[in-house]
C-alpha cells in the first residue's frame, strides 16, 4: 500500500477531501476466546477467481473466495498506480492468508476458518458500500464466523 506522501498530489487531495460516512452504531467486540472463534478474510484487493470477471473501478459489489480454491486460480483485478502487486505475486498471503490461519487452526490459535472469505475493490467510495457491507456481514453471520481479518490494500 502507498503512502500518502508517495502518491501523487491530484489522487492524494482527492484522497484527503474524500467524506468518511459515519455511523450511529457501536460495532460488535465480545465473543468467544480467539481459540474457539471461525476466521474469516475480507479483503479490499478485488480478488477473483480464473474466469470470473473482474472487478470495474469504483465497484461497490463484492466476491466470494472459497477457502478450498487453489491459490493459482485466484487473480487479483485491483490496478492502481500506487500499489506494488510484486509482493502478491511471490506470496499471496500477503493479501489472502488463508496458509498462516489455517497454521493457526492447527496450533489452536484460533477455532478454525471459514469456509468463505470476501473480497471488494479498493478505493471505492464508501458511501456506496453500504449494501455490500450489510451482505458480507449477513454472509459471514450465516456461516457462523465469530471473528473477520480485514485485510486493506
Amino acid at each position: 500500500m502507498a503512502r500518502l506522501d508517495d502518491i501523487n498530489p491530484a489522487t492524494r487531495q482527492r484522497l484527503i477531501d474524500l467524506d468518511c460516512p459515519s455511523f450511529d452504531i457501536q460495532p460488535f467486540v465480545d465473543g468467544p476466546p480467539l481459540d474457539r472463534r471461525k476466521v474469516a478474510i475480507v479483503s479490499s484487493a478485488a480478488l477473483i477467481g480464473r474466469g470470473e470477471l473482474p472487478f470495474l473501478p469504483g465497484a461497490a459489489d463484492f466476491r466470494t473466495v472459497p477457502n478450498d480454491r487453489p491459490a493459482s486460480d485466484i487473480l487479483m483485478s485491483h490496478i492502481s498506480v500506487n500499489f506494488d502487486r510484486h509482493g502478491w505475486v511471490r506470496d499471496p498471503n500477503l493479501v489472502l492468508p488463508r496458509d498462516r490461519l489455517a497454521e493457526l487452526a492447527a496450533e489452536g490459535a484460533i477455532g478454525g476458518v471459514a469456509d468463505t472469505h470476501f473480497t471488494v475493490m479498493g478505493s471505492t467510495d464508501p458511501r456506496e458500500m453500504t449494501a455490500t457491507a450489510d451482505a458480507i456481514a449477513a454472509g459471514l453471520k450465516a456461516e457462523g464466523v465469530t471473528a473477520a481479518l480485514l485485510l486493506p490494500v
